[in-house]
Formats: structure tokens, C-alpha cells, sequence
């Protein structure tokens, strides 16, 4: 204990400057021993691993939220622990209806299901805080009784007053702990007459200082600049900062890893831990996700919900993907990481306290490369295939004249030959590829304005058509198309090039018209160039 307590002081001298590195034993909550250097936990996580992400059902999860989520699971997988999720539903007043099933429906599609939650149940449930309640108002009430908590009169009205005046006197407002001086028979007084009351915890000068896994050593004094908080409302309820303490400590939480914006109440959390008893988690703030400008992310902005995410066509994968990509505790920084991968490079040492700036317009382009992933994976580009069945049938059902577009083979070599060109299956739905899954509509003036020979090079194609039988490559398709172009006698290649796409898509651009061919295949193409024959032929 000397030993460990000798070390401990050093370590805090070299955090308040010292620039040489130290070593420390600290034996944490499961008597494991981790090595710190330069006030960063580098050793391997060992004991029982228990992480939780505990957001309120007020609104529904957005890419911070996503982010604090994925890094726990991460945390969790990476050391063969438990990732937990917990809905902090207290404030009765702001829960939106279907938030909280919305919050696991999205972490599930998100390919980070937690291991206990409301949903799956666990054996430190339940995992709702509205249900737990009378374990807030126990706790709340042993601490009343051994001094560090007191009941609270003071009326709205009054709390209002004083907040007005240090406003007006450049303050900032802070409760002046008025309750904790009055006498038991007072308190008794008062609750005899039915007065409402909340219950404060008394913060008590003297805060220890705790080591961070990201910012090192830290320490706040919470009583120097607050007022005693608030932990029972005159609700019942308990407020974040008792209810978290507890529930961590009842579901057994090893690592509390959450964003940075709580760091400086860890030392208030800290001062109930002691007043209780019970020994901490070790605590990981994690840096905001920020705006490629450095500007805070805002529920305001409407497009970082992650059910906009899923209704736009992003793959979970890539979104997993660009919220690490631009962030830190990774050994290697690249694209194109799956979760398995995430969690093999993850490395907690590595996570800095600077900002992560996410720049969404780069998520195409993570969209794309994880895209072509999953149609090169057979398992996977089966899912791919009935989305797009889907959708196809949602936007074209009443246009579709040949149910041919909607078998699998179809799709399937739609979808290999544009891998690497879309972002989303979305894409392939859009006006640009409409000539995929609806015959494009063909006037005899379209045709007129580039060739007169348009019998002729629809002839031509048949025949060349019907000699490659049913297989066609773009390789081969690119070298007949150029010798086609030769046996013409007054239309140059360009306008035949021209001609042969307007015939496939009734566009002007696309892909190549080879590859256009490759894709509808050999009956459908000699359909649509024996449509230019009749066209021509009542021409």
C-alpha cells in the first residue's frame, strides 16, 4: 500500500509538469495492475470488461450518439467484455414517442448490437432508469442519512431570483446551498406540511484527482464554482448525475467511455462514489465529433440522424467507417475498414484529445468503397439483390415491360459491372439508369439527327449480336463496335456511338455503350435495335 500510495503522489507531481516519463502500479475496481506512462493507460485491459452506452430517449440517435456507441463496442469486443445499453428515460417531460426502440433498432442496424439492453434483457436489468426508481430513492435516502445529501425547499420562484441576480452581477448562477444549514426539526417541519422538496447532494471540498484514459490525470473542484446538485427531483426522479452513478455501479460497469463535454463532472461523480462507498470504473472521455469547420455537430441540422442515414441508401458500414476514419485510437488510419477490423486495430492508447472533424461530403465516397465490397461477397449481394428488387418494383412497377429486369442474374450483372462506379444502390434507380429496367421511348426525328444510315447500323448489330450468341463481354463488344463503325459509308464513329446509346438508353451519357449492352443482355438489345428497325422502316 506505501508502495502504491508513493507512486500514486509521483505520478500526480509529473501531471502537474514534470516532463519526464513515469511508471505507476494502480490496482483498479477487479485488482488488476496497469501500467502508466506519461499519464496514459498503454497496458492490456484484463478482468471482467463491462461498457455502457446510456443515452436519453429525448430524440433519436444521431452520428455523436453513434460514435460514443461504436467506440464502446469496440472497447467491449476487443477485450472480450460486454457492451451494454442503458436508456436514460428520467426526464419524463422530453421523451419523444418511439425514441428509445428507434435507439436499438439503429444500433442493430448499425452492425453494433448491444449484448444486454431493454430489448435483450440481461442479469443486471432492468436496463430502463424509469424502472429502477426505487433503487434511486433508497440510495438518494442513505444518503440523506449519513450527511451527504439534505432535502431541499427552496421554491422555484426563489432558485429563479438568485439566478437573475448573478446573471445581472456577471456570475454564473449556482444554487447558494441555502437547505443544507437547517436544523432536523425544520426539515421535519416542512415535510409535515406537505412542502415540495428535491433532494441536493452536499459536494465537499477536497476532490481527488483521477486518471482519464484520454486526458490523463484530472481533477475539478465542483464546490468552489457549484451549488449543491440536484439528485432527486421533486418528481421522484433522479437526475443523470445520481442515476448514472448508481446504475454503473449496480450493472458492474468496468470503463465509462463517453464524450469529453462530461469530464468536468467526473469529479462530482467521483465525490458520490466516495460518500457511497463504492469503488469507480475507470473513466475514457472521448473528443467531440465536430463539423469539417471545427463547428459543433447540431441535432438542428437534421441530416446527421442516423435514420436519415438509412433512409438515404448509406450502408452502416461505411458509416462505422468515416466516424473512426476521421477520428483516432486506431494503429493504422485508412478507408474501406470493416468492424472486425476496427476492432483488431482498435488501441485506447492511441485516442487523442483533439476534435474529430468529420466531413460528410467524403461519405460517398466511403459509401462506395464498402458498396463494392458487398457485391463482391456472394452472401451479401444476395441481400443487395432483393433491396434492389425491391426498389425497382416501388419506383418503375407500372412501366416494367419485360419481368426479366427483376430476376436475380439480371440484377446480379447489373450490379457487378457498375461496382466501383455508384455509391449507393439508390443510384440505380435514378433517370440515369432507367433504360436498366424500362424501355426508353424512340422518335423517328432523334434518329434522323444523326445518321441516315440508321438501318444499316441496326442491321449491322444484329448480326454481330447474334454471332456473339449469348455471352458478351465489354472487351469484345468495344472492338466490334469500332469495326461496325467502319462499314458504315457516310457516319462517323462519334455519331454511331451516339446513335447505338440513344437506341439502349434514350440518353445522351451513361456508361459505356458496351457495357450498356453487357447489361441488358443479347435479347434485350436485339429488341431495342429491331424497334430502330421498324421506326425506320415506317419512316
Amino acid at each position: 500500500m506505501r508502495l502504491w500510495v508513493k507512486c500514486y503522489e509521483q505520478c500526480f507531481r509529473d501531471s502537474l509538469g514534470l516532463q519526464r516519463a513515469f511508471r505507476c502500479l494502480s490496482a483498479g475496481r477487479t485488482g488488476r495492475v496497469e501500467l502508466r506512462v506519461q499519464n496514459r493507460c498503454c497496458s492490456s485491459v484484463q478482468g471482467e470488461v463491462r461498457v455502457r452506452f446510456a443515452p436519453s430517449p429525448t430524440g433519436f440517435l444521431h452520428l455523436g450518439g453513434l460514435r460514443t456507441a461504436l467506440y464502446n463496442y469496440i472497447f467491449a469486443k476487443k477485450y472480450g467484455g460486454v457492451f451494454v445499453l442503458r436508456l436514460e428515460d428520467t426526464d419524463q417531460s422530453r421523451l419523444v414517442p418511439g425514441a428509445a426502440e428507434s435507439i436499438e433498432d439503429m444500433l442493430e442496424w448499425a452492425g453494433i448490437p448491444p449484448d444486454e439492453s431493454p430489448r435483450q434483457g440481461g442479469p443486471l436489468g432492468p436496463y430502463l432508469q424509469s424502472q429502477r426508481l426505487d433503487l434511486y430513492t433508497q440510495t438518494a435516502q442513505q444518503l440523506v442519512e449519513h450527511g451527504h445529501a439534505y432535502y431541499c425547499f427552496c421554491s422555484p420562484q426563489r432558485l429563479e431570483v438568485l439566478k437573475k441576480e448573478a446573471l445581472r452581477a456577471g456570475q454564473t448562477p449556482r444554487y447558494d446551498n441555502r437547505c443544507r444549514h437547517l436544523r432536523p426539526d425544520q426539515v421535519q417541519e416542512k415535510q409535515a406540511q406537505g412542502a415540495s422538496h428535491v433532494i441536493r447532494f452536499r459536494l465537499e471540498a477536497g476532490v481527488e484527482p483521477f486518471h482519464d484514459l484520454v486526458f490523463g490525470w484530472s481533477r475539478h473542484e465542483v464546490a468552489q464554482v457549484e451549488g449543491d446538485p440536484v439528485v432527486i427531483k421533486a418528481d421522484g426522479f433522479p437526475t443523470y448525475h445520481l442515476a448514472n452513478v448508481i446504475d454503473d455501479h449496480y450493472m458492474k460497469i468496468s470503463h465509462v467511455l463517453r464524450g469529453s463535454e462530461w469530464l468536468i463532472s467526473t469529479s462530482k461523480h467521483l465525490l458520490m462514489y466516495r460518500a457511497l462507498g463504492w469503488q469507480p470504473p475507470t473513466f475514457g472521455h472521448l473528443p467531440l465529433l465536430m463539423n469539417k469547420d471545427g463547428s459543433k455537430l447540431s441535432k438542428r441540422q437534421g441530416d446527421i440522424f442516423i435514420q436519415s442515414f438509412q433512409r438515404d441508401g448509406v450502408l452502416p458500414e461505411a458509416l462505422l467507417d468515416i466516424t473512426t476514419n476521421c477520428g483516432s485510437g486506431f494503429n493504422t488510419n485508412r478507408m474501406g475498414r470493416r468492424i472486425d477490423e476496427l476492432v483488431s486495430e482498435f488501441n485506447p492508447s492511441k485516442i487523442t484529445t483533439h476534435s474529430a472533424l468529420l466531413d460528410l461530403e467524403k461519405l460517398p465516397e466511403f459509401n462506395r468503397i464498402h458498396l463494392q465490397r458487398q457485391i463482391e461477397d456472394e452472401q451479401k449481394c444476395c441481400l443487395l439483390i432483393k433491396d434492389l428488387q425491391q426498389q425497382i418494383q416501388n419506383v418503375y412497377a407500372a412501366e416494367i415491360q419485360d419481368d426479366e429486369v427483376l430476376r436475380e442474374a439480371y440484377i446480379k450483372r447489373v450490379l457487378h459491372l457498375r461496382k466501383g462506379h455508384i455509391s449507393s444502390l439508390q443510384e440505380l434507380v435514378s433517370p440515369t439508369y432507367s433504360y436498366l429496367w424500362v424501355r426508353p421511348s424512340l422518335c423517328s426525328q432523334q434518329v434522323a439527327a444523326l445518321t441516315e444510315e440508321a438501318c444499316l447500323i441496326a442491321s449491322l448489330v444484329q448480326k454481330f449480336v447474334a454471332e456473339r450468341g449469348e455471352e458478351l463481354s465489354v472487351d469484345q463488344l468495344s472492338k466490334d463496335l469500332k469495326t461496325l463503325a467502319k462499314q458504315t459509308k457516310a457516319t462517323k464513329y462519334r455519331e454511331v456511338m451516339k446513335l447505338l446509346r440513344l437506341v439502349l438508353s434514350g440518353l445522351q451519357q451513361g456508361p459505356s455503350v458496351a457495357e450498356m449492352m453487357v447489361s441488358l443482355g443479347p435479347a434485350e438489345v436485339r429488341h431495342r435495335f429491331q424497334k430502330l428497325l421498324q421506326l425506320t422502316d415506317v419512316s
